[in-house]
């Protein structure tokens, strides 16, 4: 599968954008452990033109995690092709356009999936944006407003139309927020659409290595990219690249000769997760930042009566107290 010129081989798992969650460590995790592609942060255009240094800093990438993308989201046309601008100077390996943010500060503003409402607006954006940069502009949206404007058959080859390289989509409309279950149904129509010719990203409630294979297998997509599921747990990338990569002779029917990461394993890696935070940030902030991924991670469900542990972890403020509770849960289930 291609991008433009970036090769990725098949079945490539992608690391989705995801405010306050995908900062450059974070990212570096997840390419480590087998992410094919990893964007920042998405990145408010208003605020980039506006030279926002909090926005500026998002725009900070590595060698390391590369091939990896920057996505914009805004809802003024001149504003959108000013931040790719700028975003290109700053060297990703493309430009993503976020039409599919579903939070009312967002959306509610016409931003995001606000452009569902307003498609002659979003096709004007991404067709002026594509034309005003050399790197591959790519666009992530959802399935439509509604259910009763399921509308992404159409927009897809709309937006295909315009120059995007791949179309990512995620199975919900914007009503749906993140509730329900994802429809790949349409994800599928799509790719099974003899007219589209650019690659096909299926997004939405992909959790599991069997998961993954089952998005490939059923609806056909070119890449899939998981959001939500990486929160505390970067490893998930190996999970499911080692079960796609499973020869098809080894007649292994799920998860269980998959070699896993242990207990401490998986806890030396949300102890570095803190550590790079800690440093990249400072002690405060960073143990704030991780606090999402030690609240979300899956290593704890099976210690009984953890409630209390998990409200101290949650409460800790300082980098040896934090460490000093991790390290006793080590003992619980090392």
């Amino acid at each position: 599968m291609k991008i433009g010129n970036i090769e990725f081989g098949s079945q490539p798992v992608f690391l989705a954008p995801m405010e306050d969650v995908t900062d450059i460590g974070f990212r570096l995790l997840c390419k480590r452990f087998g992410a094919a592609m990893v964007y920042t942060e998405f990145v408010s255009a208003e605020a980039l033109i506006r030279d926002v240094k909090s926005t500026i800093n998002k725009l900070t990438i590595s060698d390391e995690e590369r091939p990896v993308g920057i996505q914009i989201y805004g809802r003024d046309i001149e504003a959108m092709v000013e931040a790719a601008k700028i975003v290109e100077q700053a060297g990703p390996d493309l430009i993503d356009l976020n039409f599919g943010c579903p939070v009312k500060k967002v959306a509610g503003k016409g931003a995001g999936a606000g452009m569902l409402q307003n498609i002659p607006k979003m096709l004007e954006i991404t067709q002026k944006v594509v034309d005003a940069v050399q790197l591959p502009v790519t666009v992530k949206t959802r399935l439509g407003w509604n259910h009763e404007q399921l509308i992404i058959t159409e927009l897809a080859e709309q937006l295909q139309d315009c120059g995007i390289q791949a179309l990512t989509i995620h199975g919900r409309t914007r009503s749906q927020m993140y509730t329900g279950s994802a429809d790949w149904t349409l994800i599928g129509e799509v790719k099974r659409n003899p007219r589209i010719h650019i690659p096909i990203i299926g997004n939405g409630d992909i959790t599991s290595a069997e998961e993954a294979k089952a998005a490939f297998d059923t609806y056909g997509v070119d890449a899939i990219m998981i959001g939500r599921a990486t929160f505390g747990r970067p490893w998930i990338f190996k999970e499911v690249r080692d079960y796609l990569d499973q020869p098809a002779s080894s007649g292994l029917s799920g998860t269980s000769g998959i070699s896993g990461l242990s207990f401490n394993e998986k806890l030396d890696i949300l102890e570095e997760l803190l550590r790079i935070n800690v440093e990249r940030i400072d002690e405060k902030r960073g143990i704030l930042h991780t606090r999402r991924h030690l609240a979300a991670t899956p290593i704890y469900k099976s210690i009984p009566n953890f409630r209390q542990t998990r409200i101290a972890m949650l409460r800790a403020e300082t980098m040896p107290e934090l460490l000093g509770i991790l390290e006793e849960t080590r003992a619980l289930l090392g």
